[in-house]
């Protein structure tokens, strides 16, 4: 609503600029501009016009620039309205209101570079060799269900996976809080193990963005108010566990093809579940991994996690259903992630996956 009520604004005040140019040129009559306009500031009027249709247009493309031609815009018409002050002041209130939304804007976009940058670091150390496939071989060490789940999802004689790009979207919420939605892109390495996760929230009509990082054996998450307001900024060991045992959910989950990893040590339990040791980084996490009669990963439990708010261990599970075929993979559509507190489980997090790609080249 408040996006729609922004670009009608937009559109009506660049087509007011034309009364710029038409005065300039003598086009037509112009009562509501006293002053006499030159042929080169009649240009820039229309040029001003121009802009805000262009920022329009940017805007209903999903031109995340967007912002850039809005600041000039802006600023141009503000200082033809200097020039026409007594007749066009009140053009300074949507000028304002442009100008504010698009900083705002603009200080997201910054803060989202800092995510761009480091993947494409992280792509370039995690290239894959065209030719190196994943084999039966390659599955001899593993229990009997892992093994299954990985000739299910469709990792056999196909590369071996150097690096994932997803795309989610979908709910999360605070524990006593309402759920906000979100959309989130990521890229995962797993020859030097690093998860860089940017999310995009919604919450009271607000953009909030937040960015996880997961390399070079730290972590941190940042998130800020339309880039802008720091709310959560924190690092350190306990937060490096806990994305730890996130980074290995999400190969369990969404790159299967990594579970023949030597850092990755297994107990077999029974026919339908086993038991895998992660290590990286001096670090160890253990996780129970649990499948159906189709050999489905069905579910994924830790007791290695770090809460983030208080950085206590509790027990974390990610419900995963709904497999569906991405690029000739069989993977799971949907998860939850649930926290098993004192007084019961917790679900914070809904995943509807709407993208997965593996082995991403370094200029993708």
């Amino acid at each position: 609503m408040l996006r729609n009520l922004f670009l009608f604004m937009l559109l009506l005040h660049g087509a007011i600029h034309v009364l710029g140019f038409v005065k300039a040129f003598r086009l037509g009559a112009v009562a509501q501009l006293s002053k006499d306009i030159s042929k080169p500031m009649g240009c820039l009027w229309l040029l001003a016009t121009a802009l805000f249709f262009l920022v329009a247009i940017f805007m209903l493309l999903k031109k995340e620039w967007w912002w850039i031609p809005g600041l000039v815009g802006g600023l141009l018409s503000q200082i033809l309205l200097f020039s026409s002050w007594g007749d066009a002041r009140f053009g300074s209130i949507p000028n304002a209101v442009v100008l504010i939304v698009a900083l705002l804007a603009g200080t997201a976009w910054w803060f989202e570079q800092d995510y761009r940058s480091d993947v494409k670091t992280l792509l370039l150390k995690n290239e894959a060799p065209s030719e190196e496939l994943l084999t039966e071989k390659d599955l001899e060490h593993l229990p009997a269900p892992v093994q299954r789940y990985l000739r299910y999802v469709g990792v056999v004689n196909k590369p071996k996976v150097k690096n994932v790009h997803i795309v989610f979207k979908g709910q999360m919420r605070e524990k006593g809080k309402d759920w906000f939605p979100f959309r989130s892109e990521q890229y995962n390495g797993f020859e030097q193990y690093a998860r860089l996760f940017f999310m995009k929230g919604k919450m009271f009509g607000l953009t909030v963005p937040g960015y996880h990082a997961y390399q070079n054996g730290m972590a941190s998450m940042r998130i800020k108010v339309f880039g802008l307001f720091p709310v959560v900024n924190v690092k350190g060991q306990g937060l490096f566990r806990a994305e730890t045992v996130t980074i290995f959910n999400d190969m369990c989950l969404l790159a299967p093809a990594t579970l023949i990893d030597s850092r990755i040590s297994w107990e077999a339990i029974d026919d339908t579940s086993a038991r895998a040791t992660f290590k990286t980084e001096g670090l160890s996490i253990q996780a129970t991994l649990y499948f159906n009669a189709m050999s489905q990963l069905v579910n994924f439990v830790s007791d290695d996690r770090n809460g983030v708010s208080d950085l206590n261990k509790y027990r974390f599970s990610t419900p995963i259903s709904n497999y569906k075929s991405f690029h000739g993979f069989n993977v799971m559509s949907f998860g939850e992630t649930i926290w098993h507190y004192p007084d019961g489980e917790f679900v914070y997090g809904k995943f509807e996956l709407q993208e997965l790609m593996y082995n991403v080249g370094s200029k993708y």
